[in-house]
């Protein structure tokens, strides 16, 4: 069972991207949880205890953006991960209007 959480940087204000919804769901599409980063752009999302398998966090991007007046091509941003034995999964998102990357942290 793993814990997960996320964090998003806004590359072009060089600055965390604060209250951004996320949804994490499994892989059939359920929901498991949803939240939204806080100031520091941050995000401990689901249950303690996620089990093994694969899942999507979903941001809302497009609403972010919206929020800031900056126009984006991405209205929102999906990352597929696939949980195992580890204890605790960080999805870090580094984000732009127009670009963003993302890897699996520590």
């Amino acid at each position: 069972m793993s814990h997960l959480t996320t964090h998003i940087l806004d590359a072009t204000a060089g600055t965390p991207a604060t209250g951004v919804p996320v949804v994490l769901a499994d892989s059939s599409g359920t929901e498991v949880a949803r939240g939204r980063t806080d100031d520091d752009g941050r995000l401990s999302i689901g249950p303690d205890a996620l089990p093994p398998g694969d899942y999507t966090l979903t941001f809302a991007t497009g609403l972010y953006f919206a929020g800031r007046g900056v126009e984006t091509f991405y209205p929102s941003v999906t990352v597929e991960f696939t949980v195992g034995d580890r204890t605790h999964y960080h999805v870090p998102l580094l984000l732009s209007p127009f670009s963003y990357s993302t890897y699996r942290g520590s």
